[in-house]
């Protein structure tokens, strides 16, 4: 994963001046001098020090700032990470003019560049409905970046942007686009569908639901898709009403053996084996999802649940499924793990079974355990 420094460095903002001076603008002194200055910052601090840079060159009024960015629009150079802080650039200096429609118009043109999907919710903040009526007909548009723009945009929870509040109190208003996209042709725009939905599964799991299950109405692999992606966080946390309307009895008739590991000691940057099998017992198919659980430990001694997909299977009557996992303990930024005991459960169909412990070893302190 690329990191801020190469994603914003001073060669994206000695290119991004250059594109900007190709398009008539009045100066590009404080983007150029921006550059320099963007070493040791973060992602949002770069953002916000070249959306600064860009609103002190380029003119103060909206029809001037506007006819600018256009023009940079005609120019092969002006791309990728560069037209980012462009696209936040846009936004206060519309919503500062009181100007709305046509400025969310030009971020949906910036949007096949790299993605509007930040810059676009000022709008939504500003005024919900106004916003949402203007971005409502992007579901129809040509360009598939257009379209996902309208999803992803409007997410409740979108990763590294402010919540939209008033989406995560109520996200009915922002449905029509979901129901117009969930059976989109570009998987692209189906994902966004599909992460969108499961940010609504976090705060109105019912209302999450009840829109799977209106999708799967018609039928189709991609709406099946879409409602199985959409659902994963219910999924994972044995919801009966998501359970069964992807098709999982929550009481399915299954012996479980595991999960048996295979050393019960695991050294910090190793990995947990283990292995465990599934038997249908019932009188017809069953339809599994097999998960597994990852209780870690808590600096405190006590334990937190983690769920990891396993696998889906239909199972005949009699049947069985075997399987493994290797499940690592390697580095990561999204978790610190603390050396004891931890447990492993198997998880099927949303009820847990067995269960094992291991001892993850390793050396102490912040740094050796930061992963």
């Amino acid at each position: 994963m690329p990191t801020a420094a190469e994603l914003l460095d001073a060669r994206t903002a000695a290119r991004l001046a250059a594109e900007l001076a190709a398009a008539g603008a009045p100066t590009t002194t404080c983007v150029s001098a921006c550059g320099p200055r963007l070493h040791g910052l973060g992602f949002t601090a770069r953002v916000q020090a070249l959306k600064a840079a860009v609103l002190a060159d380029l003119p103060d009024r909206y029809p001037g700032f506007d006819a600018v960015v256009r023009r940079a629009l005609g120019q092969p150079g002006f791309t990728g990470w560069m037209t980012f802080p462009v696209g936040e650039a846009v936004a206060e200096r519309a919503l500062t003019d009181g100007v709305f429609e046509d400025a969310l118009g030009l971020l949906a043109e910036l949007t096949p560049l790299l993605t509007s999907e930040t810059a676009v919710r000022p709008f939504l903040r500003h005024d919900l409905h106004r916003a949402l009526r203007t971005m409502l007909p992007w579901t129809t548009h040509a360009d598939p970046h257009v379209r996902r723009l309208a999803s992803e945009g409007t997410r409740p929870r979108l990763p590294w942007s402010a919540r939209l509040t008033a989406l995560v109190a109520d996200p009915a208003p922002a449905l029509a686009i979901l129901d117009a996209l969930h059976r989109d042709e570009s998987a692209y725009v189906r994902r966004s569908v599909a992460n969108h939905l499961n940010d609504i599964s976090r705060d109105h799991p019912g209302i999450a639901v009840a829109s799977a299950a209106r999708w799967l109405e018609g039928g189709g692999t991609a709406a099946e898709g879409v409602a199985r992606h959409g659902l994963r966080t219910l999924v994972k946390a044995g919801d009966p009403a998501a359970l069964a309307v992807l098709g999982y009895a929550p009481e399915a008739a299954v012996d479980v053996t595991g999960p048996e590991v295979a050393d019960p000691i695991v050294p910090f940057g190793g990995h947990l084996e283990f292995g465990c099998t599934v038997v249908s017992t019932g009188a017809s198919a069953a339809r599994l999802v097999i998960d597994y659980v990852l209780h870690h430990r808590r600096a405190n001694g006590t334990l937190s649940p983690k769920v990891f997909k396993l696998t889906t299977r239909t199972l005949a009557p009699g049947e069985r499924w075997s399987g493994t996992r290797r499940h690592p303990f390697r580095p990561l930024s999204t978790r610190r793990y603390h050396p004891g005991l931890h447990r492993v459960e198997i998880q099927v169909n949303g009820r847990r079974y067995g269960g094992a412990e291991f001892l993850l070893t390793g050396p102490t302190g912040p740094g050796a355990n930061r992963a």
